[in-house]
């Protein structure tokens, strides 16, 4: 795997089990209960998997970023704990802030913010300190206007402990097995049974694309991720956190391959603290091999 890779992939190696966390979207609450859960069973050797979409929809973006980050810490505090072992992939939430932040550089700024207004990012705006108004204002004095807007925003979150950090280290999908079978998975290669078993990404992928070159097909998902019944890549389980297709009263999915951890927490409806709502938030335990040893909804 090139060194390019590396920045967008993260290898796990071969963990004891690995802890998958679905779609958040800024529910603190939940995620708190969440943590609990995982605190009192994880082990030195386990890994750590945050399937994208932590912020976006929920109004607490906030304090959702900064009780991951303090459960980060409690975690590390564990001996024999790795900075790697916990992994935070860029779902489509992530993704549309980051491009928000660099709307001066987009042809349609206007049509873009709007778009990603509709699709659930005001939360986050808002959270920051940014309003629609302002920035579809800036947006139609101009680049430098949009720019100074943007530079606004940066700087927000930069105010924030972690935040920024937190952000940089956005991965696109993580996977179980050695560097080696990893990097052949990666390039679209099939790896034999003893490397990369388990893949997790955010929304899910394109069969008929290597992982290398899936692009937005990480946090926008395809339509054949749930049909698919055969290994993809050599990998013997794809976990993902978000279903772009979900709908009220959905649950988590199993099906020969895939598995999806999207409860629809923040998607309800329900955007305050508390656990009302008929969304959950999901996660699950695998071992590196991509056999579920655990689930727990919120």
């Amino acid at each position: 795997m090139t060194a390019e890779d590396d920045s967008r992939f993260a290898p796990l190696g071969r963990p004891r089990r690995v802890w998958a966390v679905g779609a958040i979207h800024a529910q603190p609450d939940r995620l708190d209960v969440i943590h609990h859960a995982i605190g009192q069973r994880f082990r030195p050797g386990d890994r750590l998997v945050y399937l994208g979409n932590m912020i976006g929809h929920g109004e607490r973006v906030l304090e959702t970023i900064d009780r991951l980050l303090a459960f980060r810490i409690a975690l590390l505090s564990m001996p024999g704990m790795l900075a790697s072992d916990i992994v935070y992939l860029r779902g489509q939430q992530e993704e549309m802030w980051q491009k928000l932040l660099q709307l001066h550089f987009a042809p349609d700024p206007r049509s873009v913010l709007d778009w990603m207004l509709h699709q659930g990012v005001a939360a986050t705006l808002a959270a920051y300190g940014g309003a629609p108004d302002a920035g579809r204002a800036a947006a139609r004095g101009g680049a430098v206007m949009l720019g100074r807007w943007t530079r606004t925003l940066r700087e927000a979150v930069a105010a924030r402990p972690g935040h920024e950090a937190l952000f940089n280290a956005l991965r696109r999908a993580a996977y179980t097995g050695s560097d080696e079978s990893g990097g052949r998975a990666a390039g679209g290669r099939s790896s034999s049974r003893g490397g990369g078993s388990l893949l997790l990404v955010s929304a899910g992928i394109d069969p008929a694309k290597p992982l290398a070159i899936q692009g937005d097909a990480f946090w926008w998902g395809s339509a054949a991720f749930a049909r698919l019944e055969e290994p993809y890549a050599g990998f013997r389980r794809l976990v993902r956190g978000f279903d772009p297709a979900w709908t009220p009263g959905r649950g988590v999915d199993v099906g020969p391959v895939t598995v999806t951890l999207d409860g629809g927490c923040g998607r309800d409806g329900h955007s305050g603290s508390g656990h009302s709502g008929s969304g959950h938030l999901v996660c699950a335990c695998f071992d590196s091999f991509g056999e579920m040893l655990d689930l727990f909804q919120v």
